[in-house]
């Protein structure tokens, strides 16, 4: 009586096995399909080349609509849909992936091994031919998702996207103009001698290089989504720290880790952003991204202009502290930061890291997300998503040692920092082989000459922009010979003037102040002085006989060899005095930035717009050359006007060298290196910004041929190795 039962389980779990072979034969059919895809696209824009070359084992792939269809399911089992094709009639559930949506490559690990999704014939595999396998599998799926955004379409999502990226450009933009700002007057406010003036510019550099290098690679590891929070997280809260603390040592530190945090905005905004863009689309749109850190550069120049000389809104807490309105300007420039990473947390990872990392069910989600969004936003709600296979590269196996779980968790936190890092370094030792390494030095050579020129002409414009402003200030001196004033109150300023050998009795200076105002062997008999600011002033061999100081800043520094005889000094004036006044050429310095920083728009428009129709190399090279030869005409900068017509000029030619740069190194790279090259080669751009903030302005003064000649010869020859670039603008994304 048992029999019957019996061998009805057996013919059923024969049926079963007989089903799940011809399941997988259909699969190996379907690779076979997906080899004619690059061939026939350009020929017709159809899914069609998906269908299955054996219809009777794998029926209908393609859908007369022209999109992803699978009925696999229903030929085995007329009750299952695709809702239902994670499962088998045993209820077996694909490990890790979303039901229905089954990732291409199926296969079990045998008894003991850990490698996620390798067929037990891997293991006798060599590791070459593992790699080569997984780059024909990155060729098929570089092809497939090219199809996908297209299918998905360019809309609501990809502006979002392109918002929420741009906050956090804007924020990188802002962090290089802050420091320039708020040099002058941070460096007065905190005391520092000329000995500690000039690190504050070349740390943050500093901190921005190590930051890319690390951020970009770590975006290669755990996402571009998380790194980029964290890394802008990092950046907002030290950048709102160096507003309140007082030491210029801590605020050097607060901003070196700023600059590590912003670092990683830029290589991991590009990667994340152009792996949601078809190929069309991917040259203009990056181009449009990059018109926000130039919308940075003039949000810092017009809250510069608009906060730093009301020095009426800072506030103290006894003579310890003390919060100029420079320290507001720096909380300021925080705010696009914290808004980016409030707005990034509503965003989702980058569908093609989730892909190359093997999360076929997250990337699935993801995509239909972006195509759902684009849909509803163009009217066509009932149009649905039916990609349900998307081919992933396969998983090679990464031995890793695994701590104890017993392990101390400090133990076990420095292990896991310790492992990320040395991921980072494999893959970072991966942008220099075969076939990208001849490219990534190309692209260090660009960036670096690029880099160089650019700010190295950045800080230089500036800086002879002020020396021009002080000859013309020194050319103004009024000089007072063997004057003699008694009696005389003085209760207004006196400015840029020099005294020799006067003689002042019984005077009284009350609230009043010298600006850059020098007095060289005089005499003060019996004066009076009360709350006198004396700044860019002072007292050389100069003599004070029975006088009286309240409330001054005048002390020892300001008097150079003088006597002081039968004279007090009562509630000296404690730090470094500052008010705007002091410094004469502060409103026409955020001037002349925000006009420089606005002459990049017309270069911004004509790169979007021309990107994709006269070449990414065409535009590198060419703007790169031309941005050279503009350097020439410094030769005839003898004025203020003329030196900001170069730098607005300057500027205008090699934004569009800036844009073209950042598109190529995006397309350059594989997925799975993208964020570690962009970055390395960004950490190259902010060592020669350090390089040229230290040479270009150490000539400030002395000679105008060396700046003018370096600058040129290395932009033009960076030009000239830029052309030599693959071109990448018919590249589909690796």
């Amino acid at each position: 009586m048992d029999e019957a039962p019996n061998n009805r389980t057996s013919l059923v779990k024969g049926a079963k096995d007989i089903a799940k072979e011809a399941k997988r034969h259909a699969a190996k059919n379907f690779s076979k399909a997906v080899d004619r895809a690059s061939d026939e696209y350009s020929a017709q824009r159809s899914y069609n080349r998906f269908q299955n070359e054996d219809e009777d084992n794998y029926n209908a792939y393609t859908q007369p609509d022209g999109q992803y269809g699978d009925n696999a399911a229903n030929d085995e089992d007329g009750a299952s849909s695709d809702a239902t094709e994670g499962h088998d009639d045993e209820d077996e559930v694909y490990e890790g992936e979303y039901q229905g949506v089954p990732a291409y490559n199926e296969g079990k690990p045998r008894d003991g091994q850990v490698a996620l999704g390798q067929p037990v014939s891997d293991s006798l595999k060599s590791q070459k031919e593992l790699e080569n396998e997984r780059l024909a599998d990155e060729e098929e799926l570089a092809q497939q998702y090219e199809l996908i955004m297209q299918d998905c379409g360019h809309g609501r999502f990809q502006w979002q996207l392109f918002f929420v990226l741009g906050l956090a450009l804007m924020s990188d933009g802002v962090e290089v103009f802050v420091v320039g700002f708020v040099l002058p007057s941070a460096e007065t406010d905190m005391c520092v001698p000329n000995s500690g003036a000039g690190w504050l510019g070349s740390i943050v550099y500093l901190g921005m290089m190590f930051g890319a290098f690390f951020w970009g690679g770590l975006s290669d590891k755990v996402g571009r989504k998380q790194c980029l929070l964290i890394s802008m997280s990092v950046n907002g809260f030290f950048a709102f720290l160096s507003s309140f603390v007082q030491g210029y040592s801590m605020f050097l530190f607060c901003r070196m880790v700023s600059g590590f945090g912003i670092g990683g905005a830029v290589p991991i905004v590009f990667s994340y952003f152009a792996e949601v863009l078809a190929r069309e689309k991917r040259g203009e749109h990056l181009s449009w991204l990059c018109m926000f850190w130039m919308i940075g550069g003039i949000y810092a120049s017009a809250m510069a202009w608009a906060i730093i000389p009301h020095y009426g809104w800072s506030f103290s807490m006894g003579s310890a502290y003390q919060f100029h309105s420079w320290r507001v300007f720096v909380v300021v420039c925080a705010l696009p930061c914290v808004s980016a990473v409030v707005a990034l947390t509503f965003m989702p990872e980058s569908p093609r890291f989730f892909l190359e990392t093997g999360k076929h069910d997250e990337a699935w989600m993801v995509l239909k997300h972006i195509h759902d969004t684009n849909m509803r936003a163009r009217g066509e709600p009932e149009r649905v998503f039916t990609v349900n296979r998307i081919k992933i590269p396969k998983q090679l196996d990464e031995l890793v040692e695994m701590q104890n779980e017993s392990a101390n968790p400090v133990l076990k936190v420095l292990f896991k920092m310790k492992t990320e890092l040395r991921g980072i370094w494999l893959t970072f030792m991966r942008c220099f082989d075969y076939p990208v390494k001849e490219n990534t030095m190309k692209l260090a050579a660009v960036w670096f000459t690029l880099s160089f020129g650019f700010y190295g002409l950045s800080v230089w414009f500036p800086d002879v922009i002020k020396h021009l402003q002080a000859d013309e200030y020194a050319s103004r001196v009024k000089i007072h010979n063997n004057e003699r004033i008694e009696d005389f109150t003085f209760n207004f300023t006196l400015e840029n003037q020099i005294h020799r050998y006067g003689v002042f009795l019984n005077d009284r200076f009350i609230a009043m102040k010298f600006k850059a105002v020098t007095f060289i062997d005089s005499s003060f008999v019996n004066c009076y002085f009360e709350d006198v600011s004396s700044v860019g002033s002072s007292f050389k061999n100069c003599t004070f006989v029975d006088s009286f100081f309240y409330n001054t800043d005048i002390d020892d520094a300001k008097l150079t060899n003088s006597r002081v005889i039968n004279s007090s000094f009562h509630h000296n004036k404690t730090g470094c005095q500052m008010t705007f006044d002091d410094d004469y050429s502060a409103y026409w310095v955020y001037f002349v930035n925000f006009l420089g920083t606005l002459a990049v728009l017309p270069g911004n428009i004509v790169s979007a717009l021309l990107m994709d129709k006269i070449g990414r190399l065409s535009m590198l090279g060419g703007s790169m050359v031309l941005s050279g030869i503009s350097c020439f005409f410094l030769w005839f900068g003898t004025s203020e006007s003329m030196m900001i017509f170069m730098l607005c000029l300057y500027n205008g030619l090699s934004i569009s060298a800036w844009n073209s740069l950042d598109v190529v190194t995006t397309e350059l790279y594989p997925t799975d290196r993208r964020g570690t090259g962009f970055g390395f080669c960004n950490a190259i751009c902010k060592l020669a910004a350090v390089l040229g903030n230290l040479i270009f302005g150490s000539l400030v003064g002395i000679t105008k041929a060396i700046p003018i000649l370096l600058a040129s010869s290395v932009l033009v020859c960076g030009g000239l190795v830029g052309l030599r670039l693959p071109d990448t603008r018919s590249n589909v994304l690796m």
